[in-house]
């Protein structure tokens, strides 16, 4: 005679013990190698203004713009899952801030690049909480950051304080001065100030892949519902991870102003400004580490050359002249062609190709 086997209780499983067996050497091995890459890329982006001309310089700046950028909005929807359409709120915050400290009370836009950068992740946790609290997910969350984005730049128009459709001027100092983030045209500084941001930008990236906070953000993004079932607090890393994006993409916003000088709400808030973001990200390679940088190699001088193309186009399609929306339309087919061809991304996609031939 036998006896039937005693039923045991169902053992709870802590997010920690889920943390602790992710943390296998391969973790450190692609970190290492992570901040190898970083480090050659620092120098490298150290060495360029010594090479490149004035005017080549200038359209490396935006590749670095387009980087921050493309890199903050993969923070939340290549990282977290959480599709954005209105990234341009966290830009246009990072750079309005920024612009009314310095032009109204005279604070350094060093002061006002950490505020911004707190005040758009205090903004993004609270829309993002609200929306994810009432179980708004997918395109809905992503329609609400858009309609978010265009209230901004909506409320922005119409408030005298901000004035209005005039925007901000940075006043022009003589000299070069630390400070005040401002140094004469042609100024090797800005770059060698954006190269920074965006290894800072990075590392954070890095980091946060390595530690708990990332392991369990992809979890919840992969499958939000077994994360839960196993004690990992759901809201609480996906508004860790949106705090992050929107931090990242108002520093973006403060570089921009202060290397360009001048902000307005379209060039804040415009819906081209989430474009760039979304698009760097894409074709560069959603959530991956290297992705929006790859992105933004291509794609910044790429916006260039579409302006110009569509500024000063040949004679046979001179009826593109003047009208608006066509770069939108031009990086729509850009977009769906890359998803189509290449739908993990220029890095995502040469990557599996790389590991393939191993």
């Amino acid at each position: 005679m036998t006896l039937a086997a005693r039923p045991t209780a169902p053992t709870q499983v802590r997010p920690e013990a889920f943390a602790a067996s992710a943390r296998v050497p391969v973790y450190r091995t692609v970190t290492f190698r992570h901040y190898v890459v970083l480090g050659i890329l620092a120098l490298v982006g150290v060495a360029l203004p010594f090479v490149l001309p004035t005017a080549e310089l200038a359209v490396a700046m935006r590749v670095l713009i387009f980087a921050l950028m493309g890199i903050g909005w993969n923070m939340m929807s290549g990282f977290g899952g959480m599709f954005s359409f209105g990234h341009a709120a966290y830009f246009g915050v990072g750079a309005y801030v920024t612009a009314v400290l310095l032009v109204d009370f005279g604070v350094s836009p060093w002061v006002g690049l950490l505020a911004g950068m707190a005040t758009a992740a205090a903004v993004g946790v609270g829309i993002s909480y609200l929306a994810l609290r009432y179980k708004l997910t997918g395109a809905y969350y992503a329609l609400s950051t858009f309609a978010f984005a265009e209230m901004l730049r909506l409320f922005t128009v119409g408030n005298e304080g901000l004035n209005k459709t005039v925007g901000f001027t940075v006043p022009v100092l003589r000299g070069e001065d630390w400070w005040m983030f401002q140094f004469p045209v042609g100024s090797p500084n800005y770059w060698w100030i954006g190269v920074g941001m965006v290894v800072v930008a990075l590392v954070v990236v890095i980091e946060f892949l390595r530690r708990r906070t990332g392991r369990f953000t992809l979890a919840a993004r992969d499958d939000d519902m077994a994360a839960a079932a196993i004690g990992i607090d759901v809201l609480r890393y996906k508004l860790t991870t949106v705090a992050l994006s929107a931090a990242i993409t108002a520093a973006a916003g403060t570089l921009y102003l202060q290397y360009y000088m001048f902000i307005d709400p379209e060039l804040a808030f415009g819906a081209h400004v989430s474009n760039n973001a979304i698009i760097t990200a894409v074709v560069g390679g959603v959530a991956t580490v290297w992705g929006p940088v790859v992105g933004a190699i291509v794609m910044a001088p790429l916006s260039d050359l579409v302006a110009a193309f569509l500024r000063h186009p040949p004679e046979q399609l001179a009826f593109l002249q003047g009208n608006g929306g066509l770069d939108v339309l031009i990086y729509a087919v850009i977009l769906i062609v890359c998803v189509l061809l290449l739908p993990k991304g220029i890095y995502g996609t040469v990557k599996n190709w790389v590991v393939k031939k191993k």
